[in-house]
Parts: C-alpha cells; sequence; structure tokens
C-alpha cells in the first residue's frame, strides 16, 4: 500500500515534523492530549507511548520494521491506544518517562517506548525494539503480545506495579538534597576527567564520544582559577581532534552530533543546533585563552554553516537535519575516491584524497551490508598540514561542496524552539565581542526579536515551539533560562538596555512559575495536570540544565543591576542541589560554573566612553574573563541604565576620555583613563 492512499490519523493536525511523519502510518497515532487517555479508560486499554524525534536514526528504523508494518499496526490497533510524542517539543513528558526507563532498564535513549495505564503511569520501559526477536533482544511483536496477555490475566499486578514505579519516581524528584558546598567539588570534577581523559584523540573515556562543550568549558574555568596545564591541554587535545574528525562535516561544516568511535571519525550523522551553539562558546572561550587562530577558523565554519542550512529567512533557527538520507545513514556526507576524482580532476582530487585520507576501499562500514564499499568520512590528521594547505583545500572543498548540493538532501527539521534559539544567541552574541564580527551579532539581534515578536505573549510568557506561523506549548524551565542567557550575552556584547530590562522580567516570571519555595530549585515545567509529575533537573546531559544556567543568570543580573535578591536565589538552588552536587561534581559542570561565580569575588569594569568606539579596550572582550562583568556606558544608553538601575548614576568621564571604573562587590576604585592600569590589574599581559 503506498502511504499517500492510505488515511491520515489523528497527528496529520499537527505541526510537529516528527508527528507528521507518522501522520500516515496504519498505527491510529493520538497525540499527547486528554482525549487519548479518556477512550484508554473508556475502552480499559493500556497506553503505548512511542516519544523521538524526526532527525532520530533508529525512530526511523522502528518506524520502517514495526509501525508501517501492517500486522504491528493491526496488534496496536485493536489492543492499545498509541501515543506519539516528539521529545523535542515535550521535553517535560520525555524527562519524566526516559528518567522512568533509565530506572527500569538502566540505560535510556530514542525511540523510547512506554507502556502506561490511562492515568500515565508506566508498568514498562524500553528503546528500540525490532519487529521480530534480534539482536539478543525481544522482538516488538513478541512484546505486544506478552504485554496483552499480562494485562488480561494479570491487570491487578500491573496497576500495583505502575502505582509502585509512580511512587518511586516522585520521591527521586521530591528528595531532599539540600547540603553546602564548597571548593574541593571543583578539583573532584576535574581529577575526574583527568582519570577519564584520551591523551591520544582527546575527548573522555572510549566510545561513544560526545562533544559535551559544557564539561570543556567548566575546564577552561578550572585552568582560569588554578593554572594547572594539564586542564587547558585536556580542552585542546579535544577540541582540535573535533575538528580534524569525521565528527566535524569537512566540505558543508558544523558538527555532527557524536562520534561512535574513539577517535572522533565516524559520527551519528544527525546535526542538531544546541551542539553548534555550545561548541561556538568552547572555541571562543579557547580562543580568548591560546590566541590561536586556528579556533577562530572553527567558529567562524560553524557559524557558516548555522547561517547558511539552519537559519529561518525571519530570524529564527532550525532545530536539526537529520542522520540519514534516502533511507541510509551517512549516506549525504560520504564520498567514494573515485566521486572526488571525477570533482576535482585527477590531480587535484589525488592532492585532497591525500590530506581528507581518503582510501579507494573506504573508511565507513555500511551497517545493513556490513562492509565498505569504497565510502569515505573525509577527516584530517594533522593541523600544521591542513593549515599550510588550507587555501587550496578549500577551493576545492566548494567544489565537492557544489557537488553534493546535487545529492537528495536530509530531512530538516524545520521547528523553532526558543530554549535551543537562547543558545544560539547567547554564542553568536559572544562570538561578536571575541571576534568583533558584526554579522554575527546581527544574527544573535535578529533571532533575539523574532523570539520577542513570535514566541513571547503580551504578559511576557514564552512559548517553547514556533512552525508555519504558529506559537505553541507553554514555555519550560529551558526555554526561559537559555533565552534569558541570550539576552544577557546581547547585553554583554552591545550594551542596549532594553535586552537586559527584558531578560530582568524574564528572570522574575521564571521566579513566579517556576521557582520551589519549600525545598528551593527551580521545576521544569509550570504548574499543571498534563503531566505525571514536576521534575526538578540539575544533571547536565546533551545540554546544561536549566536549573544551572538560571543560576548564572541570577548571579550576572545580580551584579548587573545591584539586587541581592538574586544572587540569594541562586545561592538558595545551589544548596538545594548541594548532596547530588557533591556526590558526583563531574556531572553538573555547568552548576560548578554558577558555583565558581557565587564564590568568586564580584569584579564589574564600568566603561564610561561617549564616542562608543571601544578600539582602544577591545582586548577586555578578547580576554578570557569569566568572573568579570564589563558595561560601557556611552551616549545612547547611559541615562536608561541610570535610569533604570542605581548602580549606574554617579559614573562620569574624566578629561574627554574613556574612563574606566574598576569595581569590587560594587564599591568602585578612583577611575583611569589609562587601560593599561586596568589591564594590569587584570593580569592581561601584551595589550600593545
Amino acid at each position: 500500500m503506498t502511504i499517500n492512499r492510505r488515511k491520515p490519523n489523528k497527528l496529520i493536525n499537527e505541526k510537529s515534523p516528527y508527528l507528521l511523519q507518522h501522520a500516515y502510518n496504519p498505527v491510529n497515532w493520538f497525540p499527547w492530549s486528554s482525549e487519548a487517555f479518556e477512550i484508554a479508560e473508556k475502552e480499559n486499554k493500556p497506553i503505548f507511548l512511542s516519544i523521538g524525534y524526526s532527525t532520530c536514526h533508529w525512530c526511523h528504523v522502528m518506524e520502517k520494521e514495526s509501525f508501517e508494518d501492517e500486522e504491528i499496526a493491526d496488534i496496536l490497533n485493536k489492543n492499545f491506544i498509541s501515543v506519539k510524542v516528539d521529545r523535542e517539543e515535550r521535553p517535560d513528558i520525555d524527562n519524566i518517562y526516559m528518567t522512568v526507563c533509565q530506572m527500569i532498564t538502566g540505560s535510556g535513549g530514542w525511540p523510547l517506548s512506554i507502556f502506561m495505564t490511562s492515568d500515565k503511569k508506566p508498568f514498562f520501559a524500553g528503546t528500540y525494539f525490532p519487529k521480530e526477536d534480534k539482536y539478543g533482544r525481544i522482538g516488538f511483536k513478541n512484546l505486544l503480545v506478552n504485554i496483552i496477555k499480562a494485562w488480561q490475566e494479570k491487570k491487578e499486578e500491573i496497576e500495583l506495579s505502575a502505582n509502585e514505579i509512580t511512587s518511586y519516581l516522585k520521591q527521586s524528584f521530591e528528595q531532599n538534597t539540600f547540603g553546602l558546598l564548597d571548593e574541593k567539588v571543583f578539583h573532584q570534577a576535574f581529577q575526574y576527567f583527568e582519570k577519564k581523559f584520551d591523551n591520544e584523540y582527546g575527548g573522555f573515556g572510549s566510545a561513544p564520544k560526545f562533544p559535551s562543550p559544557h564539561n570543556l568549558m567548566f575546564l577552561l574555568r578550572y585552568y582560569y582559577k588554578y593554572k594547572n596545564e594539564a586542564a587547558l591541554v585536556m580542552v585542546e587535545k579535544t577540541l582540535t581532534q573535533m575538528r580534524l574528525g569525521g565528527i566535524f562535516d569537512q566540505i558543508g561544516y558544523g558538527f555532527h552530533r557524536y562520534s561512535t568511535d574513539r577517535k572522533w571519525l565516524i559520527p551519528h550523522f544527525e546535526k542538531m543546533l544546541y551542539d553548534q551553539a555550545l561548541l561556538i562558546h568552547a572555541y571562543a572561550e579557547i580562543f580568548q585563552l591560546t590566541k590561536n587562530n586556528f579556533y577562530k577558523k572553527v567558529v567562524d565554519e560553524i557559524v557558516d554553516y548555522v547561517a547558511r542550512d539552519m537559519s529561518s529567512i525571519d530570524g529564527g533557527f532550525f532545530s536539526a537535519e537529520d542522520a540519514d538520507s534516502e533511507g541510509v545513514e551517512g549516506k549525504f556526507y560520504l564520498w567514494t575516491k573515485n566521486e572526488i576524482i571525477e570533482t576535482l580532476g585527477k590531480e587535484q582530487g589525488e592532492f585532497f584524497s591525500r590530506l581528507l585520507n581518503v582510501e579507494l576501499d573506504g573508511n565507513f562500514c555500511d551497517e545493513i551490508s556490513k562492509q565498505n564499499n569504497g565510502k569515505n568520512i573525509l577527516h584530517l590528521k594533522n593541523v600544521d598540514e591542513f593549515l599550510a594547505n588550507e587555501i587550496p583545500i578549500n577551493e576545492l572543498r566548494k567544489k565537492l561542496f557544489e557537488q553534493r548540493n546535487q545529492r537528495i538532501k536530509p530531512h530538516k527539521d524545520d521547528k523553532i524552539l526558543t530554549d535551543w534559539n537562547g543558545l544560539m544567541i547567547s554564542a553568536l552574541a559572544k562570538a561578536s565581542r571575541v571576534f568583533n564580527r558584526n554579522e554575527y551579532m546581527s544574527y544573535a539581534l535578529k533571532s533575539a526579536d523574532f523570539v520577542i515578536d513570535n514566541l513571547m505573549d503580551n504578559n511576557g510568557n514564552l512559548y517553547h515551539r514556533y512552525r508555519q506561523g504558529e506559537k505553541s506549548i507553554a514555555g519550560n524551565l529551558d526555554d526561559y533560562a537559555f533565552f534569558i542567557w541570550g539576552l544577557l550575552e546581547i547585553f554583554a556584547s552591545s550594551f542596549e538596555p532594553s535586552y537586559v530590562k527584558t531578560a530582568i522580567k524574564l528572570i522574575d516570571l521564571t521566579i513566579e512559575k517556576f521557582w520551589d519555595s519549600e525545598n528551593g530549585g527551580f521545576f521544569f515545567t509550570e504548574l499543571n495536570n498534563d503531566i505525571l509529575v514536576r521534575t526538578k533537573e540539575i544533571y547536565d546531559g546533551a545540554i546544561p540544565s536549566g536549573n544551572a544556567v538560571m543560576m548564572q543568570n541570577l548571579i550576572k543580573v545580580s551584579r548587573i543591576a545591584g539586587e541581592n535578591k538574586y544572587e540569594e536565589i541562586a545561592q538558595k538552588a545551589l544548596n538545594s542541589f548541594a548532596a547530588l552536587i557533591n556526590n558526583s561534581p563531574h556531572a553538573f559542570t555547568q552548576s560548578l560554573i554558577a558555583l565558581k561565580l557565587l564564590i568568586s569575588t564580584s569584579y564589574e569594569i564600568v566603561i564610561v566612553n561617549e564616542s562608543g568606539n571601544n578600539e582602544s579596550y577591545k582586548k577586555l572582550f578578547e580576554t578570557f574573563l569569566p568572573n568579570i562583568i564589563i558595561i560601557e556606558l556611552n551616549r545612547t544608553n547611559k541615562q536608561e541604565l541610570a535610569n533604570s538601575f542605581e548602580f549606574f548614576k554617579n559614573f562620569k568621564s574624566t578629561n574627554d576620555k574613556p574612563t574606566f571604573y574598576l569595581c569590587e562587590n560594587y564599591q568602585c576604585q578612583q577611575p583611569t583613563n589609562d587601560i593599561e592600569i586596568i589591564y594590569h590589574k587584570l593580569g592581561i599581559k601584551n595589550s600593545s
């Protein structure tokens, strides 16, 4: 039966690209809705909940094997109410049931497969299941048969188990983890990374290897504070090897999701917006510390990719690109040596193949045939050789890029998410001041204005997702925390008051909506009855936790606005998670960054500069100064900032020159017109 002859299911009216991918499955899918649960209760059927996302390779595999299969669909339709959820649209739902899966099985992943009662209580969890028994795991068909039998014969036991799992789940999020943190957690986290570090290829542990740039950002701060060279070496090695490896798209730029091997050679080919954003942060910061232009080049490349392939015409950034094209993982990105020779000619093709390590027999093993078939993942082995040949490589790369563009491209998930846009805004705004690139700021401003215009209502409430002219789904903690981060980075680069004022309004709203006044910390969702339990996340996964980013926002705003109440909330939040952090500091590096901000002496540099020309002191922005707030008062913003924040009222210029105030805990030293004095106090060398 061809797909266009099928009758669509209830997903056809959704906006999610992932749900729409399943709209013509023979499975009678429901979106997450009261209707689905009411029917399940009325018909005495269990719920089958399937969670995934549109660029997920194994989600596609399970769809092809099971959800497109008439036999499986018939079993599901007769015996279950089937619910599909896009985990990127509903991270709150995914968070709950992924926790359940990890509790039950010890691991997780997508597609996430949950069986639960009509009151949303889970009793069985897993991830990908093949249709028939294989790979050493039960097949989905047999699993369904077993669950149907258990539902019919042992329903009371199932409900008891579901109640026990739910009770344990609630306890896990409600447990008291209050305590105190001190400097020892920094050293414990560093020692963990030092032990796990791969000295040969960079990264930590063996395979698979994830970028986890937030861990690298912690190590850079550890180096800055303690001058431990090993921390810097770990970051440099990792970021260098990643750029050389197959995890980086050597033709079109941008980073793939993760490496399936130790060498960063063979990636899982999907590209996520949040990875690009966080890696811009990491490469910009390592440049600030080393002044190595190689890292600046990588930032330029990532931004080129994002601007070209991940930007909507209206200003928002799209979410992801698939790993698969034409049903095959990585097909779009792979090359045979003959294809390269045909495109570039014999001489240039051989030259490019040598530098990018192209083999006649190939270096990529197809997962279906288990053969190389001459397919290659382009990668580099030597930075010096690459830099020596950068110009000819780039010229040839452009030819290959044009040739590759003739291929069928991977699916692009074009929904615009507030939280991931917030991450990209923060990265671009930071990179704009580090590299003095106005176009980076223009991208950041365009996205920030898009979110304000399209994902915020008249009361300042944020929404999570925008697609095809529609904003939907109430914003979660990450939406608020990450977008505030973006606004604060814009202010740190542009000193435009409206962005910091919007950030403060959103901070106040975040406290109102998400703050746990009883136990401290921020809930992931507002109080509502749509989900089984309100979660509270502090663990850093693929992206930093919203709680950790929110703590940093609170501390920064406290020091910009001179409002201690925000810093006090950050302190309470850290204390509320202290027991967890003390137990495994390496899993909470963004919280450690917040702690570092909190316990460090508060320094602010206020620059009164009527001209707004920062050429004489731009080295402040090019230097890694993670614990210092820099604010420029100029003719366009000074009055508004003074009207908004008491702290700025008494700053004046002297001698009609840029005037610098170095302030400690809101007490400022005598102003100076000599930037060298400021550089000396901050330990900035070679300022000429």
